[in-house]
């Protein structure tokens, strides 16, 4: 499969992006990059950006719809021997 070039901006205030990232929590960010967690969500769908933080990550995609799709399949997955605690979407209120 072949990787794209995904940015890093996953901040953006429009309702349309907020409700298509997903916040990915207890990542082992020691061993997992940026490009295994492109990787993991592609198959989701498009993605705009992922932020990576110490022990978590911001993945933006291009719909909500792909986002939604991401945090059913991948809540609760073990990657690096740690299970995925919190795989939710973000929603705007």
């Amino acid at each position: 499969m072949k990787m794209s070039k995904v940015g890093n901006q996953t901040n953006s205030q429009d309702p349309q992006a907020v409700n298509s990232r997903v916040f990915v929590g207890n990542l082992n960010t020691f061993q997992c990059s940026k490009t295994d967690v492109e990787r993991m969500f592609q198959r989701y769908g498009r993605l705009a950006g992922i932020s990576m933080h110490k022990g978590y990550a911001f993945v933006q995609f291009t719909n909500p719809f792909d986002a939604r799709s991401a945090c059913l399949g991948e809540d609760g997955r073990t990657v690096l021997s740690q299970i995925l605690g919190k795989c939710n979407k973000i929603f705007s209120f």
